[in-house]
């Protein structure tokens, strides 16, 4: 469970950063990185969404 916890973490992190630059610099680093393969973006937005609520799931019990 450690390590599925640590992958969320990081890809809030991603999410975070990457939502950060869009609105500061309309740059969509995800987009840049897997370019035309939309549903494989898609898929990356999902994990972050799913990796955001456990993180939120996660924040009582420490």
């Amino acid at each position: 469970m450690k390590g599925l916890q640590q992958a969320a973490n990081v890809l809030v992190i991603v999410g975070a950063l990457n939502w950060g630059l869009v609105g500061l610099l309309d740059l969509n680093v995800v987009n840049m990185v897997l370019g035309s393969m939309a549903g494989l973006e898609k898929i990356v937005y999902i994990l972050v969404g799913l990796s955001g609520v456990l993180a939120l799931t996660n924040m009582n019990k420490k």
